[in-house]
């Protein structure tokens, strides 16, 4: 399919992430960002309770991890539930539309990581070269 042709198809999509106002670059946000993606990660091996996600998400706060879980659990990816137990219990866990999002999130993450070395030396060059200038 030669670029015309995708830009046709994109165009008759009824979203568009590249238009300014199209409600799924809101969604993408909250996936690609550094929190949600991993939120989304660490949710993919099976069901956690706040503090454990916290834990699998090192270095996010209270704070954030609460907004990336709302944000995520709007956009219909993140189930909450409750259980009404003393003290309350809280579980999350992804809806199948967030499983399908993590899915495809893991096979990039992997794949990052897979070429860490590779990126790890452009950064060293590119340190190297800018240094010198």
């Amino acid at each position: 399919m030669d670029a015309m042709q995708e830009r046709a198809e994109a165009q008759d999509l009824a979203y568009n992430v590249f238009a300014k106002a199209c409600p799924s670059r809101g969604t993408l946000e909250h996936v690609t960002g550094r929190w949600g993606g991993l939120t989304l990660g660490a949710l993919y091996e099976g069901s956690l309770r706040f503090n454990e996600l916290r834990r699998r998400v090192d270095g996010v706060s209270e704070k954030m991890l609460s907004q990336t879980l709302h944000a995520l659990e709007r956009d219909g990816l993140v189930h909450r539930e409750a259980q009404p137990t003393n003290p309350p219990r809280v579980d999350y866990e992804l809806t199948p539309l967030g499983r399908g999002v993590a899915e495809r999130l893991l096979t990039l993450i992997h794949f990052v990581e897979g070429q860490m070395d590779d990126v790890l030396e452009a950064r060293q060059r590119y340190d190297e070269t800018r240094g010198a200038l």
